[in-house]
């Protein structure tokens, strides 16, 4: 741990507190009201063939955030604003930083409301005792600004995807007709998409069929880390939740596996296409990793003896 990070550590909880891990808020939660209002859509003027008059049109929004741990800078990403504290919560889980939401005391946005650009920083304060990894920090910091396209732009390289993530075991076994359920359902939870065409979405469901978590943004990593952020928020409140299904807009590339694979969700569900490394990691994690789940067929790329009714 650097100098810096080891004072930041011991401080007491900064004045701009967002979310404050010791009430902690439950999946549907929402941030308290000091958290910065964003819009994730924007009217922009448009000029449509056939009328040459310009119309507004909805826009998706995309703006940087820059997230920084201890004060440490670790990533700036290109997202659609809102529900930061779980993406950001999400995303050094992803990166095998924070191991829980407990290791985290506050999440807070840097600055003061009013300010320009405030709300594009957030900071989240190691929790005393926190058993962070401050030796991957420098595997996950990312030169530059990280695309919404893509969860690992900059990185230099990807051997260690799935370093300390225990392969996932056989089962549960799991109806395939849940899969075809989970992805039908996530179309209820693009709001914003219905009104831009711009965001993608991703939607955890559990053993059950019950939802645990939806969430929209510009990038796909992003809407994923932002559900497993609110995963870990349940469970560090005295939840016991069973991932089972994670569904994707979009194609599944091998980020989203690997953030599956650390979240320990056995499913992975995407209407579009998988990539190579995607299967790749899949098939060393363990995880059932489907591809072109569309009304009634899909393609299963790995561990497929996972899903009963194929």
């Amino acid at each position: 741990m650097t100098d810096r990070a080891q004072d930041d550590a011991a401080k007491g909880p900064p004045l701009q507190v967002n979310v404050d891990l010791k009430g902690l808020p439950g999946p549907a939660a929402e941030p308290p009201a000091r958290a910065p209002s964003r819009r994730k859509a924007a009217p922009l003027p448009v000029i449509r063939s056939g009328h040459p008059a310009a119309e507004q049109d909805p826009v998706a929004v995309e703006e940087p955030l820059e997230i920084r741990l201890a004060g440490e800078t670790v990533a700036v990403i290109m997202r659609t604003p809102g529900d930061d504290h779980r993406l950001a919560l999400g995303f050094l889980f992803g990166e095998g930083i924070l191991t829980r939401a407990e290791d985290a005391a506050t999440v807070f946005h840097c600055g003061r409301l009013g300010e320009e650009g405030y709300g594009n920083v957030i900071d989240v304060a190691p929790a005393s005792g926190a058993r962070i990894d401050w030796a991957r920090l420098d595997t996950s910091r990312r030169g530059g600004i990280t695309s919404s396209a893509c969860g690992v732009c900059g990185r230099s390289a990807v051997e260690d995807l799935l370093a300390g993530v225990a392969p996932l075991p056989p089962g549960p076994p799991l109806p395939a007709a849940s899969v075809h359920l989970a992805m039908a359902g996530l179309r209820a939870h693009q709001p914003t998409f219905d009104s831009t065409g711009g965001t993608h979405a991703a939607a955890l469901w559990d053993l059950e069929g019950a939802l645990l978590a939806a969430h929209e943004d510009v990038g796909r990593h992003n809407a994923v880390d932002k559900v497993v952020g609110a995963l870990l928020l349940a469970r560090a409140a005295g939840a016991t939740p069973r991932p089972a299904v994670l569904a994707m807009s979009g194609r599944g590339g091998f980020e989203i596996v690997q953030k599956a694979a650390r979240a320990g969700v056995p499913v992975v569900a995407c209407v579009s296409a998988p990539t190579t490394l995607a299967v790749a990691v899949a098939q060393a994690a363990g995880i059932t990793l489907c591809g072109f789940v569309r009304e009634a067929r899909m393609n299963v790329y790995a561990h497929a003896a996972r899903l009963t009714g194929l």
